[in-house]
C-alpha cells in the first residue's frame, strides 16, 4: 500500500512540474542563414487557410523577436500593455493602425482582437519599413501582397495609474 502511495506522490509531482511553464533559454543571435531558415520553416509548417506562423528569432526575458509569415488576413488586434514594433523582412501590405475593432473580443487578460478596424489610417509598408504601435491601438494587415514576412518585438510598457 505504502509502494502504491509514493508512485501516486510521484505520478502526481511529475505531473505538476510538467505543467510549470519551463523557462526559455536565451537566444541573443540569429544570423541572416537562421532567419531564412524560419522563413522556411514557417512557410513549410503553416496549414491551409492559416493566416499565420510565428516563429522565434530571439528571446531575453521579457522579450522575444518573432518572425511572423503571414500569408492570409489574422485578426485585428489591441495590445493594451505592450507596444508593438514591426520591420518587414520581405513582401508588402496594406497596414492600418488606430481606428476601433471591429467585433471586438478579449483573447487575454491584456489583448483584444476584432474582425477588422473602423477607421484609422491606413499605409502600404514593404521590405524594409519599420512601424512601432504604440500600447491600447488597434492595428491590423488588412491587406496582403503575397506573403509578408516580419519581425515583431513587443515591448512592455508601464501603465499610467
Amino acid at each position: 500500500m505504502r509502494a502504491i502511495g509514493m508512485l501516486v506522490a510521484a505520478m502526481f509531482l511529475a505531473g505538476a512540474a510538467m505543467a510549470q511553464p519551463q523557462a526559455q533559454p536565451e537566444k541573443l543571435f540569429s544570423s541572416a542563414a537562421d532567419v531564412q531558415a524560419l522563413i522556411a520553416k514557417a512557410k513549410s509548417d503553416r496549414k491551409e487557410g492559416q493566416p499565420m506562423v510565428a516563429e522565434r528569432i530571439l528571446h531575453l526575458a521579457p522579450y522575444n523577436a518573432n518572425l511572423e509569415y503571414r500569408a492570409g488576413i489574422a485578426p485585428a488586434s489591441i495590445h493594451e500593455k505592450e507596444a508593438e514594433v514591426f520591420y518587414v523582412i520581405d513582401g508588402a501590405a496594406t497596414m492600418v493602425t488606430g481606428g476601433k475593432l471591429t467585433e471586438e473580443k478579449r483573447t487575454n487578460p491584456e489583448n483584444l482582437s476584432g474582425t477588422g478596424i473602423e477607421g484609422g489610417e491606413s499605409r502600404n509598408v514593404a521590405k524594409g519599413d519599420f512601424i512601432i504601435v504604440p500600447e491600447n491601438t488597434a492595428h491590423w494587415f488588412s491587406k496582403i501582397d503575397g506573403v509578408l514576412v516580419l519581425m515583431t518585438l513587443h515591448v512592455p510598457r508601464p501603465v499610467a495609474h
